[in-house]
């Protein structure tokens, strides 16, 4: 790294971010026997891809080799984060449970809790930044009760979400995972993805069933998969898939029976979205999905969407995909009529989109410091349509692992002048 640790141009920044993701998403699903022989440059943007991708506890565990003291240390430093934050969080999961038996109400507890339920992940292997929560509807105000009786309060809400977090907690940015991040809750009564324009709901799916209190988990490993590729296909169009999410399909595909595939696929066309989430999987993953589901899921696909999801890599869907794109996802868009609407709703989004907007760049780290935040609606779409414009989301985890990079590396330096 250069002496005044200023970052480099953002085309060096593309393509570092590129060369990192595929061959961290490459290891961690088959990992080599030696290390990556790369320049300090990439190793520093390595810890930013890793924390995007939320592997780095994973990482730590799984490559039998050792890169720089800085990076093994950061994977070391991840995992403990992870660890103890997950301790934390079945804890938290406990305490509701017994409020909810002694209330009567049930609780599906979603994705990575349900994950760790069944012992896909060992503790500290995957980071859930929150807990996700869902109860059926008439069932949402007893739940509030009870996460307020924990000390919880709703900070904000949007069409698919209620989030909590403790009324304590005092919000302070930091790069990667933190055991000090607030356990917050999130809950849910649907579970809908929009895609661009038309909405998947599989909320029957995933629903708690009726007579049983408590926390419980998915009636069926077929629904769990069902959530994680429709919450993947989500994040696939909108380009902020995350290597976790792909790892959490490739383990749970090999528990599934060829009955189970069945009930995840559906009839003909009916899950027509699970092939892209499924294709990238398949593609880090070779083993993980068998070649008759990927058939049968290929089949359901629209042929335009197949043909540039057979294209796409890990770093072109993800927040390794350092430019912002107007539309992202516009191939999802199944007629002309649906494209027309996306670009609508992008030029003209509606009050319920704003307001989303604007909570998201209220609470999230990246916004410290940022000028595109303050940027109006319309300068916004100016600079998209006159420049390539930054993900601000993916330069501050860049510019974060960088500092700390600088920081290390000066560290170093002075150790070795003082020896």
């Amino acid at each position: 790294m250069s002496s005044s640790d200023s970052l480099p141009a953002l085309k060096t920044v593309e393509r570092l971010l590129r060369e990192t993701t595929e061959r961290i998403a490459a290891e961690c699903g088959q990992p080599t026997s030696a290390a990556p022989q790369w320049s300090d440059s990439h190793w520093c943007i390595a810890q930013a891809v890793a924390a995007i991708h939320g592997v780095s506890p994973l990482l730590s565990r799984r490559l039998p080799w050792c890169g720089p003291h800085a990076w093994q240390q950061f994977l070391s430093e991840q995992w403990q984060q992870t660890f103890t934050r997950q301790r934390a969080l079945a804890g938290l999961i406990a305490r509701i449970d017994a409020q909810a038996r002694d209330v009567g109400f049930p609780i599906t507890a979603l994705k990575g809790a349900a994950l760790h339920e069944l012992s896909i992940y060992q503790p500290g292997m995957r980071p859930m930044a929150d807990l996700d929560l869902l109860v059926h509807d008439h069932d949402a105000a007893a739940t509030v009760t009870v996460l307020e009786g924990l000390g919880y309060q709703e900070i904000y809400r949007t069409r698919r979400e209620r989030v909590f977090q403790p009324h304590a907690y005092r919000h302070g940015a930091s790069f990667g995972e933190s055991a000090q991040h607030a356990l917050k809750v999130e809950l849910h009564t649907r579970i809908a993805e929009r895609l661009p324009i038309r909405e998947v709901d599989i909320t029957d799916m995933v629903l708690p069933r009726r007579g049983n209190a408590g926390i419980q988990h998915y009636d069926s490993l077929a629904a769990l998969m069902t959530h994680l590729l429709l919450h993947a296909a989500g994040n696939i169009r909108c380009r902020a898939m995350r290597l976790i999410h792909l790892n959490d399909i490739g383990a749970l595909a090999a528990r599934l029976s060829s009955d189970d595939w069945w009930d995840v696929l559906g009839d003909r066309s009916a899950h027509w979205w699970a092939y892209p989430p499924l294709a990238l999987t398949a593609r880090y993953f070779p083993s993980a999905v068998p070649s008759d589901v990927l058939s049968r899921a290929s089949a359901a696909c629209p042929s335009r969407l197949r043909r540039i999801v057979q294209q796409q890599r890990l770093s072109d869907v993800s927040m390794s995909h350092l430019w912002m794109e107007f539309c992202p996802g516009i191939e999802w868009c199944g007629s002309i009529q649906e494209k027309l609407r996306f670009i609508g709703a992008r030029v003209f989004p509606d009050a319920g989109t704003r307001a989303e907007i604007r909570i998201n760049e209220a609470t999230s780290d990246w916004t410290t410091n940022s000028s595109w935040t303050r940027l109006s609606r319309p300068r916004r779409m100016l600079r998209w349509a006159l420049s390539r414009t930054p993900r601000v989301t993916t330069m501050w985890s860049v510019r974060e692992a960088w500092r700390q990079g600088g920081r290390s590396h000066r560290s170093m330096q002075s150790a070795s002048l003082t020896r």
